[in-house]
Parts: structure tokens; sequence; C-alpha cells
């Protein structure tokens, strides 16, 4: 949905997952915020931000990226310090100016994620479709490939029924999603908040607009109900949408070159020994993720070792069944079962619970999101530790390897519902958690 763009010559390579706190600013001047956002403003007849420099550099540079032109290489672990804090401001700026207006979008291309294995989010699926294919003829649906040859879907059947549809009926795949995320102008998630966790994995970098319907358990991030979906779609589809930027993580998986030896110590090596030229670690896959980072024990029957850094400064060593690594959106998920504190979405915060700490000392703690933490296992540890990212992507780090974790340049949007957008996150947390609920305390009838 948007993206905050560098120039190439910004980039200031540095060890290979720490910040330099005082590293000097670039000679060319940053490019100001070039996102999505700012381009469906220009050109769809919604309001316009005061004092934005609206052009689509942001996008013609995404496309570069999307057919291959660019090395994809510009993680936010590679960015000064004094870079990742005007990321994270200019972001938090731009959400904050999009609470307060109405995108008017002009869709064509409608992207529908359910979950392909019920059935009864396959029906709901398929109705929603051939309402959408029925209300304008220039609306092209995607679903889900698996769903081609669905017996409950039934797409044969649906494009049979009426011939206009053909062409307009069309499937995505994974691939699609990764390459091409600017061909869906709306994503409608039909399930619950994993299915928005799912649309998160599913778009790495851009995410289009995500409007969730409610047919889960809880429902933090799925504010639509589907009952009603016929008033929702037509009433964004015409009058425009509210949009919430969610702050989503970019953690790196980083790969010790020593990791046999047994007798180095990761502290030393990340925090004095790491250079320019020396690299003890390299990287092997990035995630951008909307709710939490996990390190923990995974089938070790014994606890966790885990080293944790921020910046250049080494915290703690924390020994538990593992560490919960949260955003604000996250924090009413796992983050909140270990321990941690409720958060509201808008806070620039990273936060960090101790899950089951062999400490009674260690309490939770909310940073800054302009921070890089790194979560790493010790060479001496006994076991291996294993990491995942929102709950997906499960794999092994062993002694030496480590996760960078920091705030990453794409954030999520997600759709408000326009009448009670102000109060949106207290609704959520009073309705699934039952936030503060108890019965009134009793006046006092006073003796005459």
């Amino acid at each position: 949905m948007a993206q905050v763009v560098f120039e190439n010559e910004a980039i200031h390579r540095r060890k290979s997952s720490l910040i330099p706190s005082t590293a000097p600013r670039p000679d060319n001047v940053r490019r100001k915020t070039q996102c999505f956002v700012h381009s469906l403003l220009e050109k769809h007849d919604g309001m316009l931000i005061k004092d934005s420099n609206t052009s689509y550099d942001g996008l013609v540079q995404e496309r570069k990226v999307d057919n291959g032109q660019i090395e994809q290489s510009h993680h936010s672990r590679l960015l000064t310090k004094k870079q990742i804090s005007d990321m994270a401001f200019g972001i938090r700026e731009l959400a904050k100016k999009l609470a307060q207006i109405r995108i008017r979008l002009n869709v064509h291309n409608v992207f529908i994620l359910a979950k392909a294995h019920d059935e009864t989010l396959i029906s709901h699926t398929r109705e929603t479709t051939e309402w959408l294919l029925t209300k304008n003829s220039n609306y092209r649906v995607y679903v889900e490939s698996t769903l081609e040859n669905n017996k409950i879907f039934n797409a044969e059947g649906l494009l049979t029924m009426n011939p206009s549809f053909r062409g307009r009926l069309k499937f995505w795949t994974n691939k699609l999603c990764a390459e091409k995320p600017q061909t869906f102008d709306i994503v409608l998630a039909l399930g619950g908040d994993g299915t928005v966790l799912y649309a998160s994995w599913l778009f790495q970098r851009v995410v289009p607009p995500v409007l969730a319907f409610s047919l889960g358990s809880l429902g933090f991030l799925t504010k639509f109900d589907y009952d009603l979906y016929p008033t929702t779609l037509s009433r964004a589809f015409d009058e425009g949408i509210t949009v919430s930027l969610r702050l989503r993580f970019e953690a790196t998986i980083m790969r010790s070159q020593n990791n046999r030896n047994t007798t180095l110590d990761l502290v030393e090596e990340l925090i004095g020994e790491e250079s320019e030229d020396n690299h003890t670690h390299k990287p092997e896959g990035t995630h951008n993720i909307l709710n939490e980072v996990v390190v923990d024990r995974g089938p070790n029957p014994t606890m966790s070792s885990i080293e944790l850094f921020g910046d250049d400064e080494h915290f703690t060593t924390v020994q538990a069944d593992g560490i919960c690594v949260s955003t604000p959106t996250g924090s009413t998920a796992y983050n909140l079962a270990a321990g941690g504190a409720l958060c509201h979405p808008d806070n620039p915060v990273i936060l960090v619970t101790a899950i089951c700490a062999h400490t009674l000392s260690f309490r939770p703690i909310i940073l800054p999101d302009t921070i890089v933490l790194r979560a790493g296992v010790p060479y001496d540890a006994r076991t291996s530790s294993w990491a995942s990212f929102d709950g997906r992507e499960r794999v092994e780090l062993r002694p030496g390897d480590y996760v960078t974790i920091s705030a990453s340049r794409f954030p999520f949007p997600s759709v408000l519902p326009l009448d009670r957008r102000s109060k949106d996150w207290i609704d959520s947390i009073s309705r699934t958690l039952q936030w503060n609920s108890r019965q009134r305390q009793k006046s006092f009838k006073e003796w005459s």
C-alpha cells in the first residue's frame, strides 16, 4: 500500500545488521514519501493531502522491482539510524492524514481472499464473486486458483449461467501476489484475523487496501459484518474508504558463518568484531510481518537461551521458553497471552515480552520503533531455537544465528468503517476481550 523510497546513494551500507547511531547524512536529499496511497488520491478524485509532492516515481520504481530490473536489497536493516527514524516518522505522518480523509477508488480488479478448505467460506466467496460480476461489467474478480476446479465454487457453472462473466473471473496465485501487487485495487478478506494475516503474508511489499469481513471467532482486524456486504461494498466503491496504516516489522534471518565454533562469543562478535570487510553473518530470507516475530525453544524439551540486542547495545540474555517481539497491532495476540501490554495500533513502538521467563524480574518492555532489535542464539547454547513470523515460515536458528527486527517500509492498509473509525480499537478490545467489563458499583442510599 505505501512505500518510502530512498535514492540508491542514500543506502548507507554497514555491518550486516548493526545501525550506526552517528552515521553522516548522505549528500543526496531523500525523496519525499512516494506511495500507492498518494497515487490513488491524485488519480481518483479523492481529497488531496496538503503539501504532498505527489508523483508516480514510487510506482515506477516498484514496477521496476516487479520486473526484476532492480535488485531487491533495500532492506530496513541496511538503513542508517537517521534514515529509519525519518522513515518511521514519514509513515506515521501519512497515517494521520489518511485517517482524516476519504479515498475514492476507481475499482477494476477485486481480490477475494478466504480459506479455500472451508465449505462455508467457499460458498461466501462464490456469492460475493457473483454479486460483484453482476453489479458492474467493468469489475474483474480474482479468487484463489485452487477454486478453479472446486465443486462448491463451481466456476464453470458461474460462467455458464452468465456468459458475460467469462474473461472477468480470474484466479490468483502466490506468484502473482508477490510479483504484481499493483494489479489489485482492493482486497476483500472473508474470515477471521488469520485471513488478514494471510493477506499480509501474500503481499510482502506493496499491499492493496484490505477490507475485512468478520467470519471468524474474535475479529480484532475484521471490521465489517458479512451479512451487510452489498451495502458495505457499494458504499466503499461509490463513496470511498478510510484507511488505517498498520506498522509492520521487517525480520531478516542472519546465518553465522562460523556456527560450528562453540568458543565464539555472539555478543563480542556482533558488538565488537564484525566489520565492513569481515562479515560474520549473512542474510537468509526477509519477512514483513503484521503481528509478531517469535523466537522460542521449538520442539526442544529445555528452555531457550537468547541474546537480545538493541542497535549497538547488548540488552540482556534471555533464558525462557522464548521471546515475542510484537507490533502494536499484534499486542492483542501472542503478546497479550504472554503477559504483554495492550497497545493502541497508532503507537510508534515495539513490544518485547518474554515467554515463560526463568526469572520473576523479566517484565515486558516497550521500545521506540526506530530501534533495530536482534535476537540470537549464543554459540554455547545447549540447543537451537526456532523463529516464526506471524506464525508462518518457522525456521531453525542454530547457535550463532540471529534474527534482526526493524520497522518495515511497507505498512499494512486496513479499511475502517466510516461511521465509527475514531473509536474502532476500543470497540475491538471491549467486544472481543470484554476489556474492563464488570457490574457497575452500586450507589449509597443515604440514611435519613
